[in-house]
């Protein structure tokens, strides 16, 4: 009977540590500002980091093709990023005619 109640507890304990270890953010601590524009090209979705949530600086993670982790950029980036894509999807509306 102590042997299945160890058992039990030891299952928790690990169920416990798995939930705790995915509510923990994993956060930019620096970020860069000059990214080359071949990687710019690349990035699939970006997502915006808040200071005022869980994580000290304010980020910008880009979703880059064929990286396994997201760079963390510069928030001034996003406006660069933006016309890039812009400029991207007229150059496609052009080809298209």
């Amino acid at each position: 009977m102590e042997l299945k109640v160890a058992f039990v507890v030891v299952c928790l304990f690990a169920l416990a540590i798995t939930f705790t270890e995915a509510g923990i953010p994993k956060c930019c601590i620096t970020t860069k500002r000059d990214i080359p524009l071949q990687v710019l090209r690349k990035v699939q979705r970006w997502t915006v980091q808040q200071s005022s949530g869980a994580c000290d600086i304010s980020a910008l993670l880009l979703y880059v093709r064929n990286m396994r982790k997201p760079i963390c950029a510069h928030p001034k980036v996003k406006r660069i990023l933006i016309s890039l894509q812009s400029r991207v999807k007229r150059n496609k509306q052009k080809a298209a005619y």
